[in-house]
């Protein structure tokens, strides 16, 4: 599951796709839009089989803390690779050095070298960087701690801080700084992610870690992250936020200039995923973390799946329509619905409180659903799934 062939082929672009275009503007119906953004996304039928290059081909895994059905790297991975994925192969392939953990990201350590200058130049931010400078002496007695005792989890390291770090009005406690300041030696380069125990993370020297490679000139990466951005997203508008550990608020993609019928404005294509607008596609039924790179980009699931989907763990109970952690449900070329369900390990059961239907379900979607129900219990190791319980 680690290893293995590339999970998705590069094909050059022919000219027979110039009937597409007119006046330099290729134009796609909202069906070629959703197949290419699913193609992209690795949600067809052809899963791959293999997470390092599944991991490259996304460019990156989600990393949240809470796991109220699973992690979501976890989450993100088996809705590709179903349940020949293991729970916690992540976190493995990370203590394997296969895969690194930068902020909130999961990456593959190939594409470490495209990320070591925006290293070495963090932090841009003045405040942050203020901050490391009054905490200079902080900061080398962590680096000092790891070298002789690593790896270490954070609880372990003493708070030095001369000036502690505070977010809001409040601030937050003294154990942020060592948090945050565990954080930014990552971000620089400093400190490296090498596995898990329980739910705690374990920090260790980068360079006890990181194969030794030569950096990426930061110009030369930056353009290959957003040619490898635009395809693992196949489709999107050209400018779009940058993702967690980018370094950058906005990114402007490059590609094909597309207009999508039905949809207001211009969209940008990945030019090899154009050319295969028309191929057959061969769908499925997948159920999605809410932090699926998929899902994050809420007015392109609106503008091309007529999808409305909004993570409300944040709300009040009484405000939240789909569910705390609702997962996006989807079927064949529509996003379809929404699950509400937590894992109750203790009591060994999935327990599904609602199943939200933006579309009616006919009896092929019921069964499709339920299917994957019932392979997400057997994934988690759940004795089975438990529906129509209160929330």
């Amino acid at each position: 599951m680690v290893t293995g062939a590339p999970t998705r082929d590069r094909m050059s672009v022919s000219v027979s796709f110039r009937s597409l275009a007119l006046m330099g503007t290729h134009r796609l119906t909202v069906q070629q839009a959703r197949r290419i953004a699913l193609r992209a996304q690795l949600l067809d039928a052809h899963r791959p089989v293999d997470l390092v290059h599944l991991v490259e081909d996304l460019t990156f895994l989600a990393v949240d803390p809470t796991s109220a059905v699973a992690p979501s790297v976890d989450l993100v991975a088996w809705s590709r690779l179903g349940n020949e994925y293991w729970l916690g192969a992540v976190d493995d392939a990370i203590a394997d050095r296969m895969l690194f953990q930068l902020r909130g990201t999961v990456r593959s350590m190939a594409d470490l070298p495209l990320y070591l200058e925006q290293m070495a130049g963090w932090p841009q931010n003045e405040t942050m960087r203020q901050w490391l400078d009054d905490n200079a002496g902080f900061e080398r007695d962590v680096l000092a701690l790891v070298e002789a005792e690593g790896p270490v989890l954070a609880k372990d390291v003493p708070d030095t801080a001369r000036v502690p770090f505070t977010w809001g009005a409040d601030g937050w406690s003294s154990r942020r700084s060592v948090a945050e300041m565990l954080e930014a030696l990552n971000m620089q380069g400093k400190l490296a992610m090498v596995g898990r125990k329980g739910r705690q993370r374990l920090w260790d020297l980068a360079e006890r870690v990181y194969p030794q490679v030569e950096a990426v000139p930061l110009d030369e990466a930056l353009r290959e992250r957003v040619d490898r951005r635009l395809a693992a997203e196949g489709i999107a508008r050209k400018r779009v936020q940058g993702r967690s550990g980018d370094g950058v608020w906005w990114v402007d993609l490059p590609g094909e200039v597309v207009q999508v019928e039905g949809v207001d404005g211009e969209w940008r294509v990945d030019p090899e995923l154009l050319e295969r607008a028309d191929d057959e596609f061969e769908p499925r039924t997948a159920l999605l973390s809410p932090f699926d790179a998929m899902a994050a980009d809420r007015p392109r699931l609106l503008d091309l799946f007529d999808y409305e989907y909004t993570l409300e763990m944040y709300k009040p109970k009484g405000k939240r329509r789909w569910g705390y952690f609702a997962l996006p449900i989807l079927h064949g070329e529509r996003f379809v619905g929404k699950l509400d369900a937590k894992a109750d390990r203790k009591e060994n059961v999935l327990n599904v409180f609602a199943v939200h239907e933006d579309l009616p379900f006919d009896g092929a979607i019921m069964d499709a659903v339920h299917a994957e129900l019932e392979r997400l219990a057997s994934w988690l190791g759940l004795g089975r799934v438990d529906y129509a319980r209160d929330a």
